[in-house]
């Protein structure tokens, strides 16, 4: 999702905000946060009643988490403080919304980083909140989950990516019938935008690095094509991708010309091949300043969502598709869902996984 342009609205609780007096004993409250390895999001529902949920608060900060792990193998303080102040602000709200049901995961930079446990321990001592240093392959499971909604049955077959900070999960779907898909393969790159802006820089890229950042997501995505044969099904079955991240929910702003970030314009359009060229030539071409500008881009991804366009053109030019649909959701979807359906079951799921002392 796109937080840059989309913070105040979201930080402000452009979602329905209940009073607190009413919040209380209307039963259960869910809440999904997701530290990532540029974003930290926290999404807080309630059940619609018809499989579905209804948001009633909503944040997002951008904290680079993943600052410089790629060089040094390890999360920097500053890095961590930034994390740990924005999780603090997800601990109040969760106070604050009396959630009752919450699960708080952690994916790409504290899985590499030599001191990501260290960090989820000093993370449960300031602010109180239990993170689950999560898998690549539940972390594909989860974005899937949560993009099941924009699948349209009358594909066999689906691609849903996700093009996050510090890697890129790709899944290779069945679709069975509506809100319903089996994951046939996945994959899980170690390349995002922000490891690739560590590498070859997102200010000033110059034409030879991108096709540079292109070539080497597409030789890391060029095995698991030819091992799962994803580009010889595609010849003769139709196939639908859904893209999930930072990158496609700004180029999709950027394409239709918003001057403020709006979900509801974003999630669930659709983008032929050429909008996407478009769109991405248009970014690549203009100087860093000028990115800073664009009401959907803004100064906190202006230097990466360079990298995320060459990271969409290689997963394009390996699976080439007419069109994209773009998904304002994914993992935090994915999570609300989940807890959902293990209370429904009747288990516990993660009641209390990442709830705060307070």
């Amino acid at each position: 999702m796109v937080e840059h342009a989309a913070d105040n609205a979201l930080n402000a609780g452009a979602a329905e905000d209940a009073p607190e007096a009413e919040a209380r004993g209307r039963g259960s409250v869910y809440a999904a946060i997701d530290l990532g390895t540029n974003n930290c999001r926290l999404l807080v529902a309630r059940a619609d009643g018809h499989g579905g949920f209804r948001v009633v608060d909503a944040f997002s900060r951008i904290v680079r988490l993943g600052e410089g792990l790629a060089h040094t193998g390890v999360l920097g303080e500053a890095a961590q403080q930034r994390a740990l102040e924005a999780l603090a602000v997800c601990a109040q709200r969760l106070v604050r919304r009396h959630v009752t049901h919450v699960r708080a995961i952690a994916t790409e930079a504290v899985r590499k980083a030599a001191n990501g446990a260290a960090f989820l321990a000093r993370v449960k001592a300031e602010t109180g909140l239990v993170l689950e240093m999560i898998d690549a392959a539940e972390e594909a499971q989860l974005a899937v989950d949560g993009c099941l909604a924009l699948l349209d049955p009358a594909f066999a077959q689906a691609m849903v990516f996700d093009i996050g900070g510090g890697s890129t999960e790709v899944a290779w779907l069945d679709v069975l019938g509506p809100n319903r898909a089996r994951v046939r393969a996945w994959i899980s790159l170690p390349l995002g935008v922000v490891t690739l802006a560590d590498r070859h820089g997102g200010v000033d890229v110059s034409p030879q690095t991108y096709a540079a950042m292109v070539n080497e997501t597409r030789q890391a995505l060029a095995g698991f094509d030819l091992e799962h044969g994803i580009g010889a099904t595609m010849a003769t079955d139709a196939l639908q991708m859904i893209g999930t991240s930072g990158t496609v929910t700004t180029l999709a702003g950027v394409h239709l010309g918003l001057k403020r970030y709006d979900r509801a314009r974003i999630d669930g359009v659709w983008m032929t091949d050429r909008d996407m060229r478009s769109v991405a030539d248009r970014l690549i071409a203009m100087p860093f300043e000028a990115r800073v500008a664009e009401p959907c881009v803004g100064r906190e991804r202006a230097d990466l969502v360079i990298p995320g366009c060459a990271v969409l053109e290689a997963i394009v030019a390996t699976w080439p598709t007419p069109r994209l649909r773009v998904a304002d959701r994914g993992l935090r979807e994915g999570i609300l869902l989940g807890l959902m359906q293990a209370e429904n079951r009747g288990g516990q799921g993660t009641p209390d996984g990442g709830s705060p002392s307070a």
